[in-house]
């Protein structure tokens, strides 16, 4: 059976360009940042589930958009891996947007946030110890430096935010980066600005914030965005247990 990358060191992954070296350092950061989430409250709990959602939603993106595909070409049950994958992130976003939508110091909030914590935890697990190990023995060192400036690039260029409707396979959510990044970053400047500014800047700054989120929901339902993906995966299909 492989080895789980959670138990191999860098020069095993490829080195530290690898692209399993990379997705591994995103885990470690995103255990830390849960641990901020579930323990913080008021206005640094609302922080902390801003810096979550930017690391996983990236990282996610980039994963989707460089990732599964390479994954699916190399390996014979490799549609099978990644589907069963795009309903876990499908179903984080889901749970994600019921977070951002829900109050300080509610007992829904807190259900959410114990139910985001456990997924993204079994995400995480399912990606180092099955999927990764098995992409590991049909690539080549090379081949996983080469994926991992590819996958960098992608994370840095990527939307930041929930985006429940949009695809998660190419074209639609390669489609979708440009818009939805410009929004997403913009909001996360003017949100970032809210919680510390004196009102009424304050103010302006989450009212501009709410009125380009109207933007990104609108423009999420654009056909092509929402092209390539499997049925099993759109939005409203997963349940939130």
């Amino acid at each position: 059976m492989p080895t789980s990358i959670a138990n191999q060191t860098v020069a095993q992954l490829g080195g530290e360009r690898s692209v399993f070296a990379r997705q591994r350092r995103d885990h470690e950061d995103l255990d830390v940042l849960l641990e901020e989430m579930n323990r913080s409250t008021g206005t640094a709990q609302d922080r902390a589930i801003a810096r979550v959602c930017r690391l996983v939603f990236t990282h996610a993106f980039a994963e989707e958009s460089v990732l599964w595909p390479v994954l699916r070409r190399e390996l014979p049950d490799g549609e099978e891996l990644t589907l069963q994958v795009e309903r876990e992130h499908q179903e984080i976003t889901e749970v994600f947007a019921a977070l951002e939508r829900s109050r300080r110091d509610s007992p829904e909030r807190d259900e959410l946030m114990e139910r985001a914590t456990d997924l993204l935890r079994e995400d995480v697990r399912d990606e180092e110890d099955e999927l990764f190990p098995r992409l590991q023995e049909a690539l080549s060192d090379q081949q996983l430096r080469r994926l991992g400036a590819q996958w960098a690039l992608v994370s840095q260029i990527a939307p930041t935010r929930t985006h429940p409707v949009v695809a998660r396979r190419p074209p639609g959510n390669v489609i979708a980066a440009l818009p939805l990044s410009a929004i997403d970053r913009t909001r996360d400047v003017l949100d970032d600005t809210a919680r510390r500014a004196p009102e009424p800047v304050a103010a302006w700054g989450r009212g501009a914030s709410r009125a380009l989120a109207s933007v990104a929901g609108a423009v999420e339902w654009l056909p092509p965005l929402r092209s390539g993906e499997d049925p099993s995966t759109r939005a409203g299909r997963t349940e939130l247990e």
